[in-house]
C-alpha cells in the first residue's frame, strides 16, 4: 500500500517533505524538522450541524 503524498506541513506551511522511515507513513519537514503523519478519522456523511 503506497502513502498518501501531503502538500505542505501542518506546522510550517513549508513544500519540502520527504518521506520518513518511523514511524510507518510519517513524513519529515526539511524547514522545520518536524515528523508527522497523517491519518483519516473518518468520513462526515449528513447529519446535523452543532
Amino acid at each position: 500500500m503506497s502513502r498518501a503524498v501531503p502538500f505542505h506541513c501542518p506546522y510550517c506551511g513549508d513544500e519540502e517533505l520527504e518521506p520518513e522511515a518511523e514511524p510507518v507513513g510519517a513524513w519529515r519537514c526539511r524547514a522545520c524538522l518536524r515528523v508527522f503523519t497523517v491519518s483519516l478519522v473518518g468520513l462526515a456523511l449528513g447529519g446535523s450541524e452543532e
